[in-house]
């Protein structure tokens, strides 16, 4: 049986009443979506893609490399939420921001990152949207859907998107305008023939 798509035409002249993220943060502290991969993106609350092999090692091993560089006072977290805007509160893979609180999310990230293979377009467009719309200053998706590892670091944010991409390969070197650090794209784990 064919699933019938929601068209939002379709309640004209009536509109969809998005979530805020105060009210997301509310009905997930209820419990209600325990055991569900959910983000909320532009009110709506979205599944998240699985991960792959590939995409869940890259991950861990990033975490594990800024926590190694980094000191006591910066906050790495992993798969976790990001307070990005009044009404998204999306998951990256890596965040990087300063240690604040220990249990409030990250709402002044230095480095957002997403490792990206099913999740490529809307990492490409509606996140990296809200992530420069909330002034995320460095923004890297770090795409494994090919032969080729390719990192797009993502700077000058603003309202309308990032202002400046830069495409980086092995040979290339990532270096987070807001950290001092310098990572060898070709250090990162990835099956390269």
């Amino acid at each position: 049986m064919l699933a019938t798509m929601f068209d939002p035409s379709l309640v004209h002249p009536e509109h969809i009443r998005p979530l805020t993220r105060t009210e997301y943060d509310r009905i997930v502290d209820t419990g209600i979506f325990d055991g569900q991969e959910l983000e909320l993106l532009r009110g709506m609350l979205v599944t998240m893609s699985p991960q792959g092999e590939v995409h869940a090692g890259l991950t861990a091993w990033l975490v594990r490399w800024f926590v190694r560089k980094l000191d006591d006072g910066y906050d790495v977290r992993g798969h976790s939420p990001y307070a990005a805007t009044d009404d998204s509160e999306p998951e990256p893979d890596v965040t990087v921001s300063r240690a604040t609180h220990l249990f409030a999310h990250p709402t002044s990230p230095l480095l957002v990152i997403e490792v990206s293979d099913s999740s490529i377009r809307k990492d490409r467009t509606l996140k990296s949207s809200i992530y420069a719309e909330a002034g995320a200053p460095e923004y890297w998706i770090i795409d494994v859907t090919g032969d080729e590892l390719v990192v797009q670091v993502h700077t000058q944010p603003s309202p309308l998107g990032y202002g400046r991409t830069v495409t980086l390969r092995d040979g290339d070197v990532l270096r987070p305008t807001r950290l001092d650090l310098e990572l060898p794209v070709l250090d990162l784990p990835f099956p390269r023939d």
